[in-house]
């Protein structure tokens, strides 16, 4: 062991806390940069497991302006039938619903309940399914259907799953087929696919029952923009629901979206797909990449800091006989050795990190197996982070002559001292902007979850009851036996649900025009026991539900695009009268900005399911959990062995806002992780000057000077370099907080006082270090210190 690599023990050890907190600052980077980048790798690689897979696209339509991915049958076959540059066509059901079903092993019945999705048999000509068990064409035979290998293996273990039976109340089905499961990051969900049923087509083989997703493969991607002109073109289908393209008459608009692309766009009504933003995922990267600077600044004056103590060793081996450039290469080669250390430690974090609730936050599986690429990456930049951090601090101190540094006559340079504090400003610049993007992404989500929705959402409790809707009003009687609830209603769709984007939309005929709404159909008691209140008109009755076409209560953004008037009914189906109007409840996310809509209770004519979701609305004094369990029993008496799902009203809130939950926690998370490192820098940096102004301080302290007053000279120069970079960073945060805002229809204020916040929580921390630091220093003996020079 070399001299210069025991002085670097020693040193350390006497700087304990200031070596483990640039070590931990350094392996915490790292982690936060892997973790980054595998979140990165699952966004960018969304649905590129398909073989050709920029090849399939989805089609879509737009009536006037908002673009759906609702396709109707006889379109979706006039479409694969225009050109014969469509390899193949598929239609899908654009929602998998969970079914109750059994299995029997050995004369034992075993219920289980899973997703389930119609398609058409050329579902998996479009998409890549790796056959494991049984044949290719399996969805081609009627009954049969295909069920993921892992789903098999839940269902029989290790023994063949072709030919066994999937038995449900209505009827069973035979598996066809085992497919190897897809990743989590492709549109194609690993659950059960079934044919779609004869008695399906023919009963949507109509204009008005837009109702399906639509996936292509082309030869070609550049064959794209030949067929849709050519399908504009010749398309003539006349029809109250048919679109027109091309004409003096053109009402729709149409595209496709390539594969890869479903993920990232947000203009679609119908669209089931996890999605990303594009600016989001900039603005991870750019975080990753501030985290890795950031944190090999601090690395770099770390070591720079501890350069006073070493100088006169590493120039005493010059002066001995050891080259110059062989001194530089060892320190160099210290650095690397310190970060590539920094960099195992990571590895450990990222294995702690798989078993905390941290794990929540992204979407993908963080096991250092199922990313190599990416970890070997990263110790990549681990080894150039050592080489760059390195460099400086090996020409620095070997750049005095040997002479001069051991008479103790070396200094530090303007342009030395000036480029420190342009690194610790950009340290400085990303944790002012990061905590206020952190800070206006919490208060979005607290806005988005808190706001007035325009019903009571208060001790509310809902159950998907699409198991028993033929029992609804039985249900009701026992439900409302228990005195803490105080009234229960219906409605084929939930409220605020993360489906509540994409309800249907409805293209009925009024005084000869056709408009749309997205229609709920209720329950008659809907309005007053949601707390709904009537603007305008009446509230439902029962006797509506015995009228032949029912009655509609719009709100009033489609009051006023359409001009409906109460009394007015609906000459073509559905029918029904107007008979009142609602302020514009928030019925959707506050992602979109709220549509024209109506809920409606059918008549006799046109009856209809209003029952999939029951809202059951408690007394506030009652007993949440006595309540619930009374719910819970009622349901057994109904059907004992059926999980339902029931849930507080508040749950469905924050399963509609999940992703923005997410990401405004990874955001806080990562500026925690910067502010730390930042912090480390700037312990640093203090350590550094502190110690190369020791002297200084010695002089002042025997001229007179007080503890305080030197610890207020500190202060005010870091306090500068503050201010300065707040000017620079508040600026860019807002604007890149503005753009983000612009995914949302309804947003937070952009609050003055956040800025000021982010600016005094910094400088309280940085005031803090910097005085712990410097009234250690400026404590000692003067003398000693003056000496010691």
């Amino acid at each position: 062991m070399t001299p210069i690599i025991r002085n670097l023990i020693s040193v350390v050890r006497r700087f304990k806390l200031a070596a483990s907190l640039n070590i931990l600052g350094l392996s915490v980077a790292f982690a936060a940069f892997m973790v980054i980048m595998i979140q990165l790798d699952y966004d960018y690689s969304f649905d590129k497991c398909h073989q050709e897979y920029d090849k399939i696209f989805r089609l879509e339509i737009a009536w006037e302006t908002s673009w759906q991915a609702y396709i109707c049958l006889p379109f979706a076959e006039r479409f694969f039938e225009s050109s014969p540059h469509i390899v193949a066509g598929a239609i899908a059901s654009p929602w998998s619903r969970k079914n109750f079903f059994h299995v029997e092993n050995d004369g034992v019945r075993n219920f289980f309940e899973e997703h389930i999705t119609s398609v058409s048999p050329e579902f998996t000509d479009v998409f890549t399914f790796e056959i494991v068990e049984g044949r290719e064409n399996a969805l081609k035979i009627p009954g049969n259907v295909i069920i993921p290998l892992t789903l098999s293996h839940k269902l029989f273990g290790n023994e063949p799953a072709v030919g066994k039976q999937l038995v449900y109340d209505w009827g069973s089905q035979t598996i066809g087929a085992v497919y190897r499961d897809f990743p989590a990051n492709t549109v194609v969900n690993n659950c059960i696919y079934m044919p779609i049923t004869d008695q399906e087509y023919e009963e949507r083989r109509n204009w008005g029952q837009w109702n399906y997703q639509v996936f292509i493969r082309v030869h070609h991607p550049s064959n794209v923009p030949l067929l849709m002109d050519n399908f504009k073109r010749n398309f003539n289908v006349e029809g109250p629901s048919a679109p027109k393209f091309n004409s003096v008459e053109s009402d729709a608009d149409l595209r496709l979206t390539a594969l890869p692309d479903i993920h990232f766009i947000t203009d679609v009504r119908g669209d089931e797909t996890p999605k990303a933003s594009r600016q989001t995922l900039l603005i991870f990267f750019a975080i990753a990449v501030v985290i890795i600077v950031i944190a090999g600044i601090n690395f770099t004056n770390f070591t720079t800091a501890l350069s006073p103590m070493r100088m006169k060793n590493i120039n005493t081996q010059r002066v001995l006989g050891l080259q110059q450039r062989t001194i530089r290469w060892l320190i160099v080669s210290e650095a690397v050795f310190f970060s590539l250390s920094s960099y195992l430690v990571s590895l450990f974090f990222i294995k702690l990190l798989q078993i905390t609730p941290l794990t929540g936050l992204v979407d993908v599986d963080l096991s250092l197996a199922a990313h190599p690429a990416i970890v070997g990456c990263t110790a990549l930049v681990a080894l150039f982070t050592g080489f760059l951090a390195g460099v400086y601090p090996a020409r620095y101190m070997t750049s005095f002559a040997s002479a001069l540094v051991l008479k103790g006559s070396f200094g530090l340079s303007p342009k030395g001292k000036k480029m420190r504090n342009t690194l610790i400003g950009i340290q400085y610049a990303a944790s002012f902007a990061l905590i206020i993007g952190a800070s206006f992404m919490y208060l979005q989500n607290h806005y988005m979850q808190h706001s007035p929705l325009g019903y009571d959402n208060d001790a509310l409790i809902t159950v998907d009851v699409r198991r028993i809707q033929k029992s609804r009003d039985a249900f009701t009687n026992q439900i409302k036996t228990y005195a803490g609830i105080e009234d229960v209603t219906y409605s084929t769709v939930l409220l605020s649900s993360a489906r509540a984007d994409g309800y249907d939309r409805w293209g009925i005929s009024y005084r000869g025009e056709i408009i749309w709404i997205r229609a709920i159909p209720a329950h008659y008691s809907f309005l007053d026991a949601m707390g709904i209140e009537i603007t305008k008109g009446r509230s439902f009755r029962q006797e509506d539900e015995h009228t032949s076409h029912g009655a509609w209560v719009f709100n009033e953004s489609a009051r006023r695009q359409f001009n409906l008037e109460i009394n007015s009914s609906f000459a073509e189906w559905p029918g029904g009268e107007i008979i009142g109007f609602i302020h514009d409840i928030k019925y959707a996310s506050f992602h979109t900005a709220v549509e024209p809509m109506g809920f409606f209770v059918p008549g006799t004519v046109n009856r209809r399911n209003t029952a999939n979701f029951a809202y059951i609305k408690l007394n506030p004094a009652a007993s949440m959990r006595a309540a619930m369990s009374h719910i819970h029993s009622t349901l057994a008496e109904f059907d004992a062995g059926y999980p339902f799902e029931v849930r507080f009203f508040d749950e469905v809130l924050q399963r509609l806002y999940e992703k923005e939950t997410a990401l405004s926690s990874l955001i806080s998370l990562f500026s925690m992780i910067a502010i730390f490192i930042s912090i480390v820098g700037v312990f640093g940096l203090v350590v550094f000057d502190s110690e190369c102004r020791r002297k200084e301080i010695g002089i002042r302290k025997v001229l007179g000077a007080s503890t305080m007053g030197i610890i207020i000279m500190f202060n005010k120069a870091y306090f500068k370099i503050l201010v300065i970079c707040f000017v620079i960073a508040a600026p860019l945060a807002w604007y890149a907080v503005t753009r983000w805002l612009e995914n949302f229809a309804y947003k937070t204020p952009m609050y003055w006082w956040v800025y000021l916040l982010a600016f005094i929580g910094v400088a309280v921390i940085t005031a803090g270090t910097v005085t712990f630091q410097n009234w250690r220093v400026a404590n000692d003996d003067p003398v000693k210190a003056i000496k010691s020079e």
